[in-house]
């Protein structure tokens, strides 16, 4: 019984910092990636040009967040639901929606269109920020419900 108590309190301990980990690259983000977009999409950026960017650079800047956010959800998709197999399928699904969604966004900004910019504004969110942590907790749970 105790053992237990003390495994509940070292997963939910792990969850937190996790969690704090997550906040961290997001609070330092302008510190951690040279990302030329951040500052572009904090403005009104309807009515700006897209700066410069070179797509080499810029997708190894996606990439490097991408795996950022990936490692630390995996890790709370773990210790929220103790099962590998989760955690492999979430890693599946991962890089999965990774080549989707790079793929989108260097398609998206490659081509001049009217909604272009919010486009890749969303398509961007989707890569730097951990959306997919919050369905798949959500969706792992109700599945476990079941």
């Amino acid at each position: 019984m105790r053992q237990k108590k003390q495994n509940k309190i070292f997963r939910i301990l792990a969850i937190v910092i996790l969690l704090f980990l997550i906040i961290l690259v997001r609070a330092y983000e302008n510190q951690l990636f040279n990302d030329p977009l951040l500052e572009f999409f904090k403005k009104d950026f309807s009515s700006l040009s897209l700066p410069d960017v070179s797509n080499y650079a810029y997708f190894i800047v996606l990439f490097f967040r991408y795996a950022i956010n990936t490692v630390l959800s995996l890790g709370i998709i773990y210790f929220v639901f103790n099962e590998i197999e989760l955690v492999k399928l979430s890693l599946v699904l991962y890089l999965l929606f990774f080549a989707v969604l790079i793929i989108g966004f260097f398609t998206v900004a490659n081509i001049s269109y009217e909604n272009q910019k919010w486009h890749l504004f969303y398509i961007r969110r989707f890569i730097i920020q951990p959306i997919f942590l919050l369905l798949f907790v959500a969706g792992f749970y109700y599945q476990k419900r079941r």
